[in-house]
Formats: C-alpha cells, sequence, structure tokens
C-alpha cells in the first residue's frame, strides 16, 4: 500500500509539464509581440522623439527579460521536478540547469522580477509628466516591495546555508 502511494505521488510530477509547456507557448507568444513592436519601432523611428525610442527598447528588454523568467522556470522546472535532463552541453541544454537547486530557482527569479520592475519605474519615470503621484508612488512602492523581497529571501537564503544540515547535526 506504502509502494502505491508512493509511486502514485512521484507520478503526479507530471501533472506539471503541461504548466512547463504553456511557459514555452508564452515565449511564442511574446517572440510574435516583439516582433511586432519592433516592427513597429522600425516604421517610426525616424519621427519619435529620443525619450520615445528609449521607451519603446526598453518595452523590448522588458519582453525580453520576461521571456527568460519564463524559459529559467520552465526549463529548471522540468530538471528539478519531472525528469532528469540527459541531453546537456554545447548542442543540448545548457550545464547550469545541473547546478540549479530550488534555492537558485527563487535567486533567479526574484533578481529577473526585481529587474523587470525596474524597467517598468524607469518607463515611468521616463513619462513622468503624463504620470499621476499616484502611480509613481505605487509604481515605486511595488519596486521597492521587490527588492525588499529579493534582499530577505538572499539574507534567510545565506543564514541557512550557514545553518547545519539535520544529518550534519547529529
Amino acid at each position: 500500500m506504502r509502494s502505491s502511494i508512493e509511486n502514485a505521488l512521484a507520478a503526479t510530477r507530471w501533472l506539471l509539464l503541461p504548466f512547463f509547456i504553456a511557459d514555452i507557448l508564452a515565449i511564442a507568444f511574446l517572440l510574435f509581440r516583439v516582433v511586432r513592436m519592433c516592427f513597429d519601432f522600425a516604421m517610426t523611428v525616424s519621427t519619435i522623439t529620443e525619450d520615445h525610442a528609449i521607451l519603446e527598447a526598453l518595452a523590448i528588454v522588458d519582453l525580453t527579460l520576461t521571456s527568460m523568467l519564463l524559459l529559467i522556470v520552465a526549463m529548471v522546472g522540468y530538471e528539478l521536478f519531472i525528469s532528469t535532463i540527459e541531453n546537456k552541453g554545447p548542442s543540448g541544454w545548457p550545464d547550469w540547469i545541473t547546478h540549479v537547486d530550488f534555492a537558485d530557482l527563487k535567486r533567479k527569479l526574484m533578481a529577473a522580477i526585481v529587474a523587470i520592475s525596474a524597467i517598468k519605474l524607469l518607463e515611468v519615470f521616463m513619462d513622468v509628466d503624463s504620470q499621476t503621484d499616484r502611480e509613481l508612488g505605487w509604481t515605486a512602492g511595488v519596486h521597492v516591495v521587490f527588492v525588499l523581497s529579493a534582499l530577505a529571501l538572499a539574507i534567510g537564503d545565506r543564514v541557512s546555508a550557514g545553518a547545519p544540515k539535520k544529518d550534519e547535526a547529529h
């Protein structure tokens, strides 16, 4: 009975696969969006202001970071929770995937979220004249919360890394 339950629990990890596939589909949708943005940008680049050009470039960077975040979640999540990836190396999956544990994944995700938030904050402040004080405050506040969360996560990881493991305590 115990073996059957453990086998069933182990098999449920495959329920995550559709989520990782959805992450890849989201990257494809973002690719479509970025191609469209690049086309529109190319058509208007000679007539827009420098600030508007910077905002367009930041929007592309934002989509790039979001896509990288989705890819990290899909690749590392698959490796951590579903199955070991055999095709690693120069022509296959990156080697770093085998070195990422759950704590590394959390740090990478938080770093990407902070970077995305920083770009959004920069976009808002580049167009400060059309923003209300409330919008500026909320955007800055949300960014500060993300930065503080990443800092708290890093401190927590540092503290737990220094704590003795269960096997070492005995």
